[in-house]
């Protein structure tokens, strides 16, 4: 997804530059989004168990690290949660985006095809 340049000449959006956003494109990065959803909820989660584990072990063998390595388990939870919560959003408004632009084509390919026909008949 970009923005087409047209200089401040075109017939665009403010400062006259046209949004250009190709399904193709917003395919691809929706895909990666989700991807790495998954990868991270999948990879993200086990190293949370595994650390909320070793800190469960070091904190009642009454080591300090314990409560140490607790903190950096709530840290990475909360971090992690709003990366994978990020991913998501993500992918599923490039998927919405992509359906949309599908939609408001279709509805454009319609009304021309009206009109066309109109000007057939009205010849």
């Amino acid at each position: 997804m970009g923005s087409g340049g047209s200089g401040g000449r075109g017939a665009g959006g403010a400062g006259g530059a046209d949004l250009v956003a190709h399904a193709d494109d917003l395919g691809v990065v929706g895909s990666d989004a989700y991807r790495l959803h998954e990868a991270f909820r999948r990879d993200g989660d086990h190293a949370r168990a595994a650390t909320f584990e070793a800190a469960r072990a070091l904190g009642a063998g009454n080591f300090a690290s314990g409560k140490a390595l607790l903190k950096v388990h709530d840290t990475w939870q909360s971090q992690y949660a709003a990366l994978r919560d990020a991913c998501a959003q993500i992918s599923n408004h490039l998927d919405y985006s992509a359906a949309r632009h599908a939609r408001d084509d279709a509805a454009v390919l319609g009304s021309l095809t009206r009109v066309s026909v109109l000007s057939e008949y009205l010849k």
